[in-house]
């Protein structure tokens, strides 16, 4: 079988290797893909591997050899699944490889925070210490996490990762969930999604983007957050209002934002969160561990093992 990788820099630059994957059949790797190549690249496949690159009406019609889209990721929205059962073609995603790193992010941004561990590195080194009359000094706050509130949208498996790290710290935690799902393991409550808003020390996205959560963070909500509180969000850049949320931070109508995620990526120069104030952002490698990259290229390789053998797993269009 003939077998296309369209955009696998994200997830192997050089740390991994595609020899098992090689081992399946005719391999061609590539590290980009624009929308222009995708047709001519995998005109004559059956089997092709995306992580963004999409894979809508116009390439599945032109491209009738396909049997198979393996998607890089755990959300599959790249691909028009629907229309692809129609074609025949069977489409699969990797869950959960990423939950302890996403989860690790969320508490980098909290922790970054509350010690202000970069700040007080910057002060050291510029000789502040070297010429405090003390042995200590802070210039800096330092929070304690111990009582404070952690609130939680989506309660899927990054999100129990998340509030499991919580009850870890003695944080309370808050979760808003459309299907609770309570776990004897976790220590949670139930709230609405004012009541998140408004009772989080710390609120941190973990929910898909819908209708109904597309754009969750909004003046509305952020006016019910405390002035104290932080914003995370490493899921989808869609569930932020960004000029909102940019005006909250600049007013210091809340004291921060950690964001993995923005709702155009790479951004555009003119993204008000670029240059908002109190906002930490990293470009999207909350998944990008060695370790979670090492676990989604095992099981892309073991979905289209399966679907080989026929018997194709983690399908997303049954």
């Amino acid at each position: 079988m003939k077998i296309v990788v369209l955009d696998g820099y994200a997830m192997n630059s050089g740390d991994l290797s595609w020899e098992d994957l090689k081992k399946l059949g005719e391999l061609s790797i590539y590290d980009r893909t624009l929308e222009s190549e995708v047709v001519e690249r995998i005109s004559d496949s059956e089997i092709v591997i995306t992580n963004k690159v999409i894979i809508g009406k116009e390439v599945l019609e032109k491209c009738k050899n396909i049997k198979y889209v393996g998607v890089t990721a755990t959300g599959y929205n790249v691909v028009d699944t629907t229309l692809a059962k129609d074609h025949g073609v069977i489409v699969t995603n990797v869950p959960a490889y990423s939950t302890d790193s996403v989860a690790q992010l969320v508490f980098s941004f909290i922790l970054e925070h509350c010690q202000n561990v970069s700040k007080y590195t910057e002060s050291v080194k510029s000789g502040d210490w070297v010429n405090s009359k003390d042995f200590s000094y802070q210039k800096f706050p330092i929070i304690e996490l111990a009582g404070k509130s952690l609130g939680i949208i989506g309660f899927g498996a990054i999100g129990k990762k998340v509030a499991e790290i919580g009850n870890a710290f003695g944080m309370n935690v808050l979760v808003n969930t459309r299907t609770v799902s309570k776990t004897d393991e976790i220590n949670v409550n139930f709230v609405s999604k004012e009541e998140i808003f408004k009772n989080s020390d710390f609120l941190t996205l973990h929910c898909p983007l819908n209708n109904e959560t597309d754009k969750i963070v909004n003046e509305k909500t952020l006016n019910l957050m405390k002035k104290s509180a932080i914003l995370i969000n490493t899921g989808r850049g869609g569930l932020v209002n960004e000029k909102d949320l940019a005006n909250a931070l600049n007013l210091e109508k809340i004291a921060g934002a950690g964001l993995d995620v923005l709702s155009t990526e790479p951004p555009k120069e003119d993204n008000p969160l670029l240059n908002a104030k109190n906002t930490y952002i990293t470009p999207h490698v909350a998944w990008a561990s060695y370790e979670a990259r090492k676990r989604l290229m095992d099981v892309t390789i073991n979905n289209v093992k399966s679907f080989i053998d026929g018997n194709p797993i983690n399908v997303v269009n049954k």
